[in-house]
Formats: C-alpha cells, structure tokens, sequence
C-alpha cells in the first residue's frame, strides 16, 4: 500500500510477531499523555505555549508544502526508512499519475536504506532458521536476503504502484493526525481496506489486499523453498503481510508526534 516500503513478506510470523511487539510497546510507551495532549497547552504559561505552536505550525506547513508540491513526501520514519507515500491530510493534493505511483515505488524500494534493513531481516531469519531449505552459512543467507528484497520490492509494487494504477485508486496514506489515541489508531487500521481513489473518494482498499495476495502467491510459487510451496502458507504469508502492513500503518499515523516529541527533548539538552 505504501508503507514502509521495506516490507518482507517471507520472515515468518516470528520476526514480526517480536517487531511488532516492539513497535506496540514503543508506542504505548511514548504516548501515555497523548489522551492529554489538547489539555497540556492550557497548564503552560502563554510564553510557552505560543512558541510550541509556533514550533509545530512551522514544521508542519514546511510537511505541507513538500505535500502539496510533489504529491509524495521526503519523510523518513525514525529519520531512516522511507516514508514518501505518507502525506498529511491536508486540503486538496493533486493525484499522482502512473508514472509517480511507478517512480515513488522504485524511489522507496530501492532506497539506499533498504539494503542494510533486509540484511538486518535476513539475519533475524536465518537465525531462527527460517525456511530450513535454505540452509545456513553464507549460502544461506545470501539466499535468505535475495528472497527477502524480492517479497518486499514485489509487494510493493503490486499494492502501490500496479495495483492503484489499474484500479486508479491513490497508494498514499492521508495521515489523520487529530484526535484522541484510540481513535486515531482506529482511523489508521481501517487503512487497510479502506482507501481514497484518485477522484478522492473512499472506497474499498482492492490494491492492498488483493495486491498483497498476489505478491504472497508469487514469492511462495516462485523463488522460495520447495517445501512452503503450499496454499495454506501462502494465505499465512499474506495474512502475516496484512497484519505487518497495519502495525506500519499506525507508526506512520503517530510518527510526527514521535519526531515533535524527540525534537523538543534535544532543545531541552542543547546548552
């Protein structure tokens, strides 16, 4: 759909299961006041609370800008992965034609970040010794990170790219970014199947889950391990991506409270 743009499908349930353990605990960590984040600005002195404002409204028209300019962001979640089809949901964005959807999926997919990320994945899989058909050692891992930079670039280009050009539905995720906790959370789950198309109308999210069906099928009929050539783990790999495919989709919706949160704690250090 989008997304981190570095998904895997192939890791097993086990790596994601422990990743997006973190995430979760991550983000009930650093969101225990979020519920009270439209009450703090009345407990700061007037001083303060302009120069937040003023802090947040600058960042997020620069965020505007970028958005309304190239349709696609510069944004990197945690500074690092790409996040270019993430945009705020602000006003009237143009839709991108075929050739962005294409040219932002390739921009992403092949971004310098990916390389180090899937090795990262690789190396998680390998040593729960994922798809023992592979074998270990570096004949093992090679393979094992082949497949993985194949299931992730595959699935993204059929759930954001060749997918919404077809159906001429928008890959982008519209960040909610007002409310409270659970109902920005329900927003950004209900991503999943439902999405904008490019006249902006909302409707049935047919790129990601059928998108990501059909990337599932191919990595387990293809280039994977005789022995997870089956339907039934071919439905696991894509239920496991739909379920990966929804923890991002909710770091992406708290990312820039994350970042605003990280900035004002660096300012509070620097001398």
């Amino acid at each position: 759909m989008r997304l981190w743009v570095v998904k895997t499908n192939r890791l097993r349930l086990e790596p994601q299961i422990h990743f997006g353990a973190i995430v979760i605990a991550t983000l009930f960590l650093a969101f225990p006041a979020l519920a009270q984040q439209d009450q703090a600005p009345a407990q700061q002195p007037p001083s303060s609370q302009q120069q937040s404002h003023q802090g947040r409204a600058g960042e997020d028209d620069r965020n505007k800008n970028q958005s309304e300019q190239s349709g696609t962001s510069k944004d990197r979640l945690f500074f690092t992965l790409p996040n270019f089809l993430t945009v705020e949901n602000a006003g009237q964005i143009p839709p991108l034609t075929t050739g962005q959807k294409f040219k932002v999926v390739a921009r992403s997919s092949f971004d310098y970040v990916e390389f180090p990320w899937y090795g990262f994945l690789s190396a998680i899989s390998q040593a729960e010794n994922s798809e023992p058909g592979y074998g270990q050692g570096a004949a093992g891992y090679g393979k094992r990170y082949g497949a993985a930079f194949a299931d992730g670039t595959i699935e993204n280009f059929w759930t954001s790219a060749i997918f919404p050009s077809v159906l001429r539905q928008d890959p982008r995720f519209f960040q909610l970014g007002k409310g409270g906790f659970w109902h920005r959370t329900g927003y950004a789950v209900s991503r999943i199947f439902v999405t904008r198309s490019d006249s902006g109308h909302s409707q049935f999210n047919a790129s990601e889950i059928f998108g990501s069906a059909i990337a599932a099928g191919i990595s387990t009929y293809s280039y994977h391990p005789h022995a997870d050539k089956t339907l039934s783990n071919s439905l696991s790999v894509w239920g496991s991506q739909l379920g990966y495919d929804t923890i991002t989709i909710v770091v992406k919706e708290f990312w820039p409270d994350i970042r605003r949160k990280i900035s004002r704690k660096n300012k509070k250090k620097a001398p």
